[in-house]
């Protein structure tokens, strides 16, 4: 019953940061040209997953529950995923497909550099 708990915890802290993050994203650049804030969240959010693991997994610094808070829990609703591929087919569907093919690759290459980021900064 415990990691439940733990996840939900997280979780809740997760959406309500993605919501801020993203709103600040769609204040401070324009959203009609790219995704900003889903795409800051996602980049934040696989380094943060990158950092969060090293501590976890390799260098024991944090109990192996603070995986339910916040690798699924926090990181899980922080991340917005679903919300990158709806925005990549409404590009598409906008008629605006090199917006759309440049902001996939964009966003996967610096999220996968983000993880790595993260994974040696913590090392």
């Amino acid at each position: 019953m415990l990691p439940y708990l733990l996840i939900a915890l997280g979780g809740a802290g997760g959406a309500l940061s993605r919501y801020g993050v993203a709103r600040l994203g769609q204040a401070l650049l324009p959203h009609h040209l790219w995704p900003w804030g889903t795409f800051t969240v996602n980049l934040l959010g696989s380094v943060a997953i990158g950092a969060v693991y090293v501590l976890i997994t390799e260098r024991g610094n944090l109990h192996a529950d603070w995986r339910y808070v916040l690798i699924v829990g926090f990181l899980g609703a922080f991340t917005t995923f679903s919300t990158f591929s709806l925005e990549s087919v409404a590009l598409f569907e906008a008629g605006r497909p090199f917006v759309a093919i440049s902001y996939m690759a964009v966003t996967l290459l610096t999220c996968v550099v983000g993880c790595w980021l993260g994974i040696i900064a913590v090392r």
